[in-house]
């Protein structure tokens, strides 16, 4: 009877082991599936009932490479590396970018490029093309720079609620960058002296557009005042009854304490860069004024300009970051995304 006891407890004890055996490597293999990305739950099946890979469903971004990448530039690219770039990272952890801030001067459009060039960023967000002189210098180091435009932005003019003015013509604008138009009476306006405020040069793309499109390369006015950012302009703005002030449409738009100034290429046929009717400020916050997009799209707004990814072609894995973040920003969730972040999708 021992004997068939003894027998028994062996027999148990060899199952057991067997079992702990199998199920500790059932386990290991099961974490291994969750670390590469290729867990199948129930609900990630198809009709036929075949497997889905998790990683691929979520991260359906072709050629998108491994690794972490430096990446920068436009200030006015801000909104979308919050609420688009952010998106990307959550469906493609291993796609990991880093946002990289100039060691000297501020961010930009331009610092990002100078960065691009130096091999400190794989690729840059730029709110301006290329220039030719940028070109020629990454020539020098044996690549070019690509420009793939990714979304549609306008400059928006911030003036005083209290101003009771219809527009300006974009001739009117420069003129009162360039110092020849100082007092608001001269456009139709009140008496009333113009405080007209920048950023300065250096600050990044906006200005850069704005001199090059708006001005026609030609200098700001000595009555103009410089500030750092557009958040302090807003400031300014909204204390200066005569105060003016340029800047990417979504950053002026729905703002409560401005309004933006219609614009037009002739007088008396003024676009705004909001949605008719216009938004009250006894409604804002809890409703506010939204971007003229049909117009910043057909081109009927005075001022719109593409925002562009700026890829490094050297043929190595940073043109492919590039290339691959950029066709994914062009696919339609990139786009949705992009027009919810503030922008206008470009197609």
């Amino acid at each position: 009877m021992s004997q068939k006891n003894e027998t028994l407890s062996l027999f148990l004890a060899v199952v057991i082991t067997i079992g702990l055996i199998f199920g500790g490597l059932w386990f290991f293999m099961e974490r291994w599936a969750q670390l590469n990305g290729t867990v199948t739950k129930p609900s990630e099946t198809g009709n036929t009932g075949n497997p889905i890979n998790q990683f691929v469903n979520r991260c359906n971004v072709p050629n998108l490479p491994e690794g972490t990448f430096n990446y920068g530039g436009s200030t006015t690219w801000a909104p979308i590396r919050k609420d688009v770039d952010s998106k990307l990272q959550s469906l493609c952890p291993r796609f990991i970018l880093r946002y990289t801030q100039p060691s000297l001067g501020q961010a930009g459009s331009g610092t990002g490029i100078r960065m691009l060039i130096d091999n400190q960023l794989a690729f840059s967000q730029s709110s301006r093309s290329v220039k030719a002189e940028e070109n020629t210098e990454a020539k020098q180091k044996e690549f070019s720079l690509k420009e793939i435009p990714v979304a549609i932005d306008g400059i928006a003019i911030a003036v005083n609620l209290n101003l009771n003015i219809p527009g300006l013509t974009v001739a009117q604008l420069k003129d009162i960058y360039t110092g020849k138009i100082t007092n608001w009476q001269q456009v139709g306006g009140p008496n009333l002296p113009i405080t007209v405020y920048s950023r300065s040069k250096e600050a990044g793309g906006t200005v850069e557009f704005f001199v090059e499109n708006v001005l026609n390369k030609e200098n700001f006015g000595a009555n103009v005042s410089y500030i750092g950012t557009t958040t302090e302009a807003v400031r300014k703005v909204a204390a200066s009854p005569g105060g003016i002030y340029y800047a990417s449409a979504p950053e002026v738009v729905p703002q409560c304490t401005i309004k933006s100034l219609p614009l037009g290429r002739t007088s008396g046929q003024f676009v705004p860069a909001y949605q008719e009717p216009f938004v009250p400020v006894s409604e804002c916050p809890n409703k506010r004024n939204q971007l003229n997009t049909q117009a910043f799209r057909s081109g009927d707004y005075a001022i719109t300009r593409n925002l562009f990814v700026i890829v490094k072609q050297n043929g190595q894995t940073d043109q492919q970051a590039g290339v691959a973040y950029a066709n994914w920003l062009l696919t339609p969730q990139g786009q949705e995304l992009i027009e919810k972040a503030g922008f206008v999708r470009i197609k």
